[in-house]
């Protein structure tokens, strides 16, 4: 198992747990990829997180969201919702995204059904993230489970696929490349 550890903000407040204590974790289990997520947050302090981490951690640095900060990490993850905000046209809103996050940095999106594995199949991405698996704490929007069928929709996928929405460190998948996990870390 690849794991792409996602970072959450709200989760490290509401457990007390800091930053560097995060960033160790994740390293104790060879993370190669950290993902920070701030959905509250203004764009200075999310930048000086990102500054923190930077300076601890040397795997791939993901923010979510906020691609105006995308030159102080090595890319940006969107959720459907926030392409929408983009753009109404999801395929629009990569487009776009792809004039600010150039070819030399990993743009990845959540995907939640076979229905938008396929579109993104059309969209300049570097991966994919899928699920939920099963239910999460880290997220309370959670609108539909993939469950069982998460591996039979990621062999879909020509992107490199992230099992999203709590997953945990033993899960084995065949059509994933990175198992994506916030609170099991914790």
């Amino acid at each position: 198992m690849r794991l792409y550890a996602l970072c959450d903000q709200d989760l490290l407040d509401r457990e007390g747990v800091s930053i560097e204590k995060f960033v160790e974790i994740a390293k104790s289990h060879n993370a190669e990829i950290l993902q920070y997520r701030n959905k509250d947050a203004d764009i200075s302090f999310i930048k000086q997180q990102l500054i923190r981490i930077r300076k601890i951690y040397d795997g791939f640095l993901i923010v979510n969201d906020r691609y105006e900060l995308v030159e102080f990490c090595d890319g940006v993850h969107l959720g459907q919702d926030d392409l929408r905000r983009i753009d109404e046209d999801i395929f629009k809103a990569v487009k776009i995204l792809r004039n600010v996050v150039n070819s030399d940095k990993i743009l990845g999106i959540s995907t939640h059904n076979e229905e938008e594995v396929l579109q993104a199949n059309e969209m300049d991405l570097n991966y994919i993230g899928l699920g939920a698996f099963r239910d999460t704490s880290t997220k309370t929007d959670v609108n539909s489970i993939v469950g069982d069928k998460l591996d039979e929709v990621a062999s879909k996928s020509k992107h490199f696929v992230g099992a999203i929405g709590g997953v945990k460190l033993d899960d084995k998948f065949l059509h994933v490349r990175y198992n994506v996990i916030g609170s099991g870390l914790l």
